[in-house]
């Protein structure tokens, strides 16, 4: 039985990268954002604030990233897979963290996903983009 069994996991420079690149992608278009990177568990690895960025993005983009962690899909397909149970809505709604619109990706590394990025301060599909962005610039995507 082996107890210590290796975990994929992104690095921080390729976390630091990734933020960097959805920051330059954001510049390009006159967009203000806020971008994380969270590893497999959610943990922070990398963050950054473009100067005017709204501050309560800071909190949704690290939860975008945390939910595209947590489940290994874009945040944007939530709605699609929850549909009209409006139990399910009501329920995920109310669940912390929780974020079921777009700007959320998961990192995926062939068939698994070792985190998540999130940005937040553009609209939703500018978010997407920037995020796209920053996994491109990652070898990923």
């Amino acid at each position: 039985m082996e107890i210590n069994a290796p975990t994929p996991g992104i690095t921080s420079q390729a976390a630091c990268a990734a933020v960097q690149a959805a920051v330059a992608h954001a510049e390009r278009n006159g967009w203000k954002i806020n971008v994380a990177v969270v590893d497999r568990a959610g943990n922070l690895m990398s963050f950054l604030r473009m100067p005017g960025a709204f501050l309560h993005s800071i909190d949704i983009a690290i939860d975008k990233a945390y939910t595209s962690a947590s489940f290994g899909f874009p945040t944007k397909q939530w709605m699609g897979l929850i549909g009209h149970d409006e139990g399910m809505k009501l329920g995920f709604s109310a669940t912390p963290r929780l974020v079921v619109f777009g700007g959320g990706l998961p990192i995926k590394t062939g068939d698994d996903w070792v985190g998540g990025i999130g940005v937040s301060g553009a609209s939703e599909a500018q978010d997407e983009e920037c995020a796209r962005a920053g996994l491109k610039a990652i070898g990923l995507e």
